[in-house]
C-alpha cells in the first residue's frame, strides 16, 4: 500500500517514505534517522536535509511525549469541513521528535493542558484509511 490510503485526504498514491503506511498498519508510528550524521525525522525522510546523503533507518516512536501547543479548527479545509471542529496538536517526543497531528476526540477541550503526556498511535478512518493519532497517558 502506497499513500493512497493515508489521512482523510491523500494526494500522492506513492512516495520514497511508503513503509510509513505498512508500519501503521501493523500498529507502529515510526521515524527515521540518518545513519550518518544521527538526525532524526518526523514525518519520515528517506533523504537527509541535513547531511544530504540517503542512508536512513527507521525507529519506532515509543513511550510518552508532552503536549506543546495546540489549536481548535472550527472551519476545516477543502476535504476536511465534516471534520470541523477538531483539535489539531504538537507533540515533543525523544530523539528530538515534533510531531504534529490530531488530538484524540476522547480528549475534551476543557481537560487539555500543556505539558500534558501524550503517546502517538496509529487509527483506522472510514473508508480504509489510517492515520495517527494523539492520545492521553
Amino acid at each position: 500500500m502506497g499513500f493512497e490510503n493515508f489521512g482523510t485526504v491523500s494526494f500522492t498514491a506513492e512516495a520514497k517514505a511508503a513503509d510509513f503506511i505498512a508500519y501503521l498498519e501493523a500498529g507502529k508510528v515510526m521515524a527515521t534517522r540518518c545513519r550518518q550524521c544521527g538526525a532524526s525525522y518526523f514525518p519520515p525522510k528517506m533523504d537527509c536535509p541535513r547531511c544530504l546523503l540517503s542512508d536512513m533507518e527507521w525507529f519506532e516512536i515509543k513511550g510518552n511525549g508532552k503536549l506543546s501547543s495546540y489549536t481548535v479548527v472550527n472551519y476545516g479545509p477543502a476535504g476536511f469541513e465534516a471534520d470541523a471542529p477538531y483539535i489539531l496538536a504538537l507533540g515533543e517526543f525523544g530523539d528530538g521528535i515534533q510531531i504534529f497531528g490530531r488530538l484524540s476526540r476522547d480528549i475534551e477541550e476543557k481537560d487539555i493542558e500543556l505539558g500534558m503526556s501524550l503517546m502517538v498511535s496509529p487509527v483506522k478512518l472510514p473508508d480504509d484509511r489510517i492515520a495517527y493519532e494523539f492520545r492521553r497517558t
